[in-house]
This record gives C-alpha cells, sequence and structure tokens, in this order.
C-alpha cells in the first residue's frame, strides 16, 4: 500500500477543471457485421450508450488501469463509449451523516470526486468499478467515493449494471470484489459476471497484461455487460421491473 520509494505525491485536492483532465473518454466505435455494418437491432439498442469506469487505483497507469481499459476495449467492440474517471492522488472525504444530500441529490462536500462522478454516472448507462487490494480490503478512498455515490445518488444509479474488478498482486482480492459489489446489490442494480470472478493478478505497472486469463474474464464480462444494455434497451426505451415499495424493518425496536 506504501507509495515507492522516491514517489513524487501530488496535491490531494484539485479544481474540477483538474478533475476534468483526467477524465479519459474512450469514442464510441462499430461492433461491424460482414457488410461492415452494426446489425439493425444492435444498432438501435446501442444507441448513445455509455459505461462509466472508476480507477480507485492512485497509479493512473497501473494494473487496475490496465484491466478497465481492457474492459473500454471490448465495450468499443459492441459500439458503447466509455468514461474513465481517476481516483488518483486526490483525497476523498468519508460520508459524515448529515444529510444534505437528502434534498439535493449531491454530497455537501464539494471539493472532490464524488459530485462529479454522480454527474457522469447520470450521462451514463452502467458503471464499472476497479481498485488495487490494500490489505485484503478496496482502496479506502474509491471505497469511500462509492459510499458517498450510493447515499446521495440512490435513485440515479438505480437499475444501472453494474461490476466490480480487483486486482491484487497474490491474495486478498475476492474480499475487494465481494466489498465492492456490496452497495450495488442496495440499489438494485444488475450485476455483470463472468466466467469467473473479474480479478487480475499483477504487481508491477503492467504485469497484468502477463495474466492471460483474468484479461479473458475481464473482456468476458464486458461482453454480458453490452449484451445485458443491449437487452434492457432493446427497442431504445430501458425497461426495468416493478418493485414492491420499500419495507423498512429494524431488528432493534
Amino acid at each position: 500500500m506504501a507509495a515507492a520509494a522516491g514517489a513524487v505525491m501530488a496535491s490531494p485536492l484539485g479544481s474540477l477543471a483538474a478533475q476534468d483532465s483526467r477524465i479519459n473518454t474512450f469514442k464510441q466505435s462499430s461492433n461491424m457485421n460482414s457488410e461492415g455494418e452494426l446489425s439493425t437491432a444492435e444498432s438501435k439498442s446501442n444507441t448513445a450508450k455509455k459505461v462509466l469506469l472508476i480507477n480507485g487505483s492512485p497509479r493512473q497507469k497501473g494494473n487496475t488501469n490496465l484491466a478497465l481499459t481492457e474492459a473500454a476495449k471490448q465495450l468499443e467492440k459492441h459500439g458503447i463509449a466509455s468514461e474513465l474517471l481517476q481516483v488518483g492522488h486526490q483525497a476523498v472525504h468519508g460520508c459524515v451523516a448529515c444529510n444534505f444530500c437528502n434534498a439535493t441529490g449531491h454530497c455537501v462536500f464539494d471539493d472532490d470526486l464524488c459530485n462529479r462522478a454522480i454527474d457522469l454516472l447520470a450521462q451514463c448507462d452502467a458503471l464499472i468499478v476497479g481498485s488495487p487490494t490494500y490489505y485484503g480490503q478496496p482502496n479506502g478512498t474509491v471505497l469511500s467515493l462509492v459510499q458517498r455515490m450510493s447515499y446521495a445518488a440512490s435513485k440515479v444509479m438505480q437499475n444501472k449494471p453494474a461490476a466490480a474488478v480487483a486486482v491484487c498482486r497474490r491474495g486478498g482480492a475476492s474480499a475487494v470484489y465481494q466489498t465492492l459489489l456490496m452497495p450495488f446489490e442496495m440499489q438494485n442494480m444488475p450485476i455483470v459476471t463472468s466466467q469467473y470472478w473479474n480479478i487480475v493478478y499483477g504487481r508491477t505497472e503492467g504485469e497484468a497484461a502477463l495474466d492471460a486469463e483474468g484479461l479473458q474474464t475481464i473482456r468476458t464480462m464486458a461482453d454480458n455487460m453490452a449484451f445485458l444494455l443491449q437487452r434492457i434497451h432493446a427497442d431504445g426505451t430501458p425497461h426495468y421491473p416493478q418493485r414492491e415499495p420499500w419495507q423498512a424493518t429494524s431488528f432493534i425496536k
């Protein structure tokens, strides 16, 4: 978890303009048939579809970024665009339970990535969050970000397919994977699975490129997410299940 020796740490907070500069957009491309055209059904269902990717690693060119980029490239083959939000070295507040967001849909702290992430997700159709493994847990920065997004913007997150990606040197990634998925399961977000848990192995920068099965797992997850988005938006209009009103039951009366 410690920074590499001699590493220079950037200022923890930046302006929204600076945050914008850390967002890389993967432009939409086409999934061509033998005639060089998108099939009619896929073209219609993928119109303006976009997935938000959040890199929870402080290393913007590390193995978590590599895994998320693999997902973005695979989504691109289906004509689905991606937008990558880098947490980087920016400090992110934890939730202070002030409930300001109940009235606004945004967090009271407007000096970090949370509200920017909420606004980006509002413009996207699905979410993938990636994190390195720190002591068997996700990076605390991205965990705080996801928790605050979930509390402040539940309505924005509802019904959007979601996936988690965990990266580690050796162990602990399955706990990271499970932890990242927990908030999604409380927001009625369909969880996108793969042929295995979305875990990629690598320690030094770029080493994850050697994990052939791990990257294949990421590509399969992206394929499954594209499939799900195509079905949800099959006729150009999203179709979601009708649900009962929430019945809150506390264990202590």
